[in-house]
């Protein structure tokens, strides 16, 4: 039996995953822990929880870390040299997080281990462990691999092939060309915060047109047919600057960057739709070489682009040659830390896969693999606030009353048994709402999450109804894939032509009812949808079984338990210190129900109060 720890951490979303024997026990993020969104320090207290999972750092065989920074450092001295003396500034912070603190990670993982073990700290590169995180934890023998992401150590984007205990690299493009970047530099030219705001990004391109999409195409990036490309890095600031573009960006599209704070006019949707629309075609072709190369009819995906789920299904519908498809949950940087693990449990240790390949099942245990607190944890959580709460120990009369909550438009927040890995909620710590209520979604942005009101909310449905709602043929479990609204459930169109004409405000058709789903169909019909079935899920999946008794609809609205700027909610303290601040009506805590009408007047006053760091 081999035991071994892998660690992600110093760009951003640390964290740390203890596999053994090829099975993933344990993983989590830093920023659960620390409260610091995106936490990129070495992860102290994710590696803690994995230890304590295993009974002690006694049963480790070894530790690894997800890339190498001796290349890393190769490719910050190289770029400083050929760009000095514009580089100083940038190559003096870079240096000092690669000097201090990557090259120092060799001992502080070597510290972990028990004497038995000796010097067994590994390195694995950037990219194969994102294709690792991407091809072990699938249900398939053999499948092609697409990793696409900002920077490892050189590489961006990588083809690979994987075969039962193996993955090959077969293809790769290299820094400074990357379609994470070129997404990142969108993402700032448009206001939003890069490493957070990208999937805002998405959520925002169906406001707008792809009118610079051939612009893109012909300036800033030449994608070939292969899915081979090159940026003209004289449009970007990342070379050489802390920015992400420069005076030549903003000139080619005609505005400057958007103030973080001011509106969003139709010439920033329209750029946000034309970079979505690059990037969907770019995916495209890298996935439509990736299955003729690697001689599959299966596709794996990782790397922060493979986060962006409305690319993730277009290849669905595009590829012909491609009949199955699975993606990291923690497919950003956090999943590094599961792939390096799960690399070196195969190819150093001879690991088998895991057991549910065998059936055609993946092996991320629905990612639900972080911390799970107890009853009694729960409830000294809440009596430490003063909160009144009623215990209900029969899960079958929970649900009930909790069903019965959504059905009278209460906004639910759940927490139940372990915590999810990647950036993803999935029912445990979750906010849950009602999905036919018009208002839904700019009510639960504003007086929830506190967040822009055009932001869409993902539904959760029941998968064996999952295609009576949505176009859609495939399990989402991850809420990794877009699907389109039934047609028969739209109600109307938006009046586009009156919406570009005017003022491009979104109000004007936030809240029209496009569906009878209102909360949770975009204004170009389409979801991010989640499904979850009884092996997946159980206690969930029961919850809304409860609720589609009571009302014929196996939909819900599944956003994250957080408010706009803080990580999701770890522990029964941050969840019960997110309702009392959030709108939050009822706190369904383990065997707990704690309504905010029973609170103290002195709690309830608290909501709204607290402040986060914008997102």
């Amino acid at each position: 039996m081999t035991t071994i720890l892998g660690v992600s951490c110093l760009y951003h979303d640390a964290a740390a995953a203890v596999v053994r024997d090829g099975e993933i026990v344990a993983a989590a993020q830093e920023e659960r822990f620390t409260r610091k969104k995106h936490d990129r320090r070495y992860p102290e207290a994710a590696i803690a929880y994995c230890i304590d999972q295993i009974g002690g750092a006694e049963a480790l065989d070894a530790v690894v870390f997800y890339e190498d920074p001796v290349l890393s450092l190769d490719r910050i001295l190289k770029n400083a040299i050929e760009l000095a003396p514009a580089t100083g500034k940038t190559w003096a912070a870079a240096a000092r997080s690669q000097l201090g603190q990557s090259l120092n990670v060799a001992e502080r993982l070597r510290q972990i281990l028990p004497p038995r073990a000796g010097d067994n700290v590994f390195f694995v590169d950037h990219h194969l462990s994102h294709a690792a995180s991407a091809f072990y934890p699938s249900p398939f023998r053999e499948a092609a691999i697409v990793v696409a992401d900002g920077i490892g150590e050189w590489a961006s984007t990588t083809i690979a092939a994987g075969n039962d205990r193996t993955v090959t690299p077969l293809r790769q493009i290299h820094y400074p060309h990357s379609l994470g970047l070129l997404y990142s530099a969108v993402t700032y030219h448009c206001g939003l915060k890069v490493n957070s705001g990208e999937y805002k990004l998405m959520g925002l391109a169906p406001y707008g047109e792809p009118r610079y999409a051939d612009l893109i195409l012909d300036r800033l990036v030449d994608l070939r047919e292969d899915g081979s490309y090159r940026l003209d890095t004289a449009f970007f600031g990342y070379l050489d600057s802390e920015a992400a573009t420069n005076a030549a960006f903003e000139e080619l599209f005609g505005c400057k960057r958007r103030d973080p704070e001011a509106p969003i006019t139709i010439d920033y949707m329209d750029i946000a739709a034309s970079a979505q629309a690059v990037v969907e075609e770019a995916m495209f072709r890298l996935a439509r070489r990736a299955l003729r190369d690697a001689e599959s009819r299966n596709l794996c995906l990782a790397g922060g682009v493979a986060l962006n789920c409305v690319a993730n299904g277009r290849l669905l519908q595009r590829l012909s040659n491609l009949d199955h498809i699975w993606i990291q949950p923690a497919s950003g940087d956090a999943g590094g830390a599961v792939g390096a693990a799960l690399e070196l449990a195969h190819s150093q240790f001879g690991a088998a896969r895991h057991a549910g390949v065998e059936h055609g099942r993946d092996g991320m245990r629905g990612s639900l693999l972080g911390p799970a607190f107890g009853s009694a944890d729960i409830e000294a959580a809440l009596k430490a606030k003063g909160l009144v709460y009623h215990r209900v120990e029969s899960r079958a009369t929970h649900d009930e009353a909790v069903a019965q909550a959504l059905v009278e438009g209460l906004i639910i927040g759940r927490f139940d048994g372990p915590m999810e890995y990647g950036p993803r909620a999935l029912g445990n710590r979750s906010i849950l709402a009602d999905p036919r209520r018009p208002d839904g979604q700019s009510y639960i942005n504003q007086r929830i999450k506190f967040r822009e009101s055009w932001r869409p909310f993902a539904p959760v449905v029941l998968a064996d109804k999952a295609a009576e709602i949505f176009e859609t043929e495939h399990d989402s479990p991850y809420m990794l894939l877009i699907a389109d609204v039934r047609p028969e459930l739209r109600r109307g169109e938006v009046d586009w032509h009156a919406f570009r004409d005017g003022t491009g405000d979104m109000m004007s058709v936030l809240n029209e009812e496009r569906s009878t789903l209102p909360a949770i169909t975009h204004v170009d019909y389409s979801a991010r949808l989640q499904t979850v079935d009884a092996e997946g899920n159980p206690a969930f999946h029961r919850l809304m079984t409860a609720f589609y008794r009571l009302t014929g609809c196996p939909v819900l609205i599944n956003t994250s338990f957080n408010v706009r700027g803080e990580p999701i909610v770890c522990t029964p303290e941050d969840a019960v210190a997110c309702f009392i601040n959030a709108g939050i009506d009822l706190l369904a805590i383990g065997d707990f129900l704690v309504f905010k009408h029973e609170q103290p007047e002195e709690i309830r006053r608290l909501e709204g109060t607290m402040q986060y760091e914008p997102d």
